[in-house]
């Protein structure tokens, strides 16, 4: 199975949990999106990666036109019943992987991917797609978990990421995420961080993680170095902090 097929599957099995997620449905970003719509009514925006929907229902809300785009077909279900159900008339759903994009090149005036990014088999290549559909005057902005730079500490988030779930990726270093972005053609992005909780049991439920990946997640964080337990603030129960980042850019210009 590809890494395509395997976040399909994975994230198909989970798609209503993540609707339901208070991590995903709630949080100051998605408020924060809603104002930067009310910014540009009318304008067209692209929810990449979408996963259950939850930017690109703020970005409707604000009254921007919305194509909530994702691989995962049962995503897309669940994001285009939600959204009839909320009355959304300004999204619609199209499916497809995040490195080849059908869009028309300038289609869009501002793009969003929210906790997705972290899954994409060529993200050099999903940005490089984003900057062609995106609007020589348009904005990205990309909503994810990042690694501390420090090795010892990202070693660590790989590690207990990719058991979690097995389409994992890598959460990127934002020194990454910078270089990519510029090599793409995007600015150097503005960046704000902030810290969300990870309550170990909802965390691994979510994900459907096999019991046997769950016991070496928790031995994992047991054993690891005093510096790493602290920075993550690792819990008792396994529970955690986890760094969280937005990055605000624009084309080739300064964000």
């Amino acid at each position: 199975m590809d890494q395509h097929q395997l976040a399909a599957e994975q994230f198909g099995s989970t798609a209503q949990a993540y609707l339901t997620s208070a991590v995903h449905a709630q949080g100051a970003d998605l408020e924060r999106l809603r104002e930067l719509g009310r910014k540009r009514p009318g304008a067209h925006a692209l929810d990449l990666g979408c996963g259950a929907g939850h930017a690109g229902f703020a970005l409707a809300e604000a009254g921007l036109q919305v194509t909530a785009y994702d691989l995962s077909a049962p995503m897309l279900n669940v994001v285009a019943h939600e959204a009839q159900r909320r009355g959304l008339q300004g999204l619609q759903t199209r499916q497809g992987a995040a490195e080849r994009q059908p869009f028309d090149d300038a289609a869009f005036d501002l793009i969003v991917t929210r906790f997705s990014a972290h899954h994409w088999l060529d993200l050099p290549g999903a940005l490089g797609e984003a900057r062609r559909v995106l609007r020589p005057d348009g904005t990205l902005v990309v909503i994810d978990a990042v690694a501390p730079e420090s090795p010892l500490l990202d070693t660590l988030l790989q590690t207990v990421e990719l058991l979690r779930d097995a389409s994992h990726v890598r959460d990127y270093r934002e020194s990454e995420w910078r270089a990519m972005l510029q090599a793409a053609g995007f600015a150097a992005p503005e960046t704000q961080r902030w810290t969300l909780p990870m309550v170990f049991d909802t965390w691994v439920a979510r994900m459907r993680t096999p019991a046997l990946r769950v016991q070496a997640i928790r031995d994992v964080l047991a054993q690891a170095a005093a510096e790493a337990r602290t920075h993550f603030q690792v819990q008792p129960d396994g529970s955690f902090l986890l760094d969280v980042a937005w990055m605000h850019s624009r084309v080739g210009t300064s964000a």
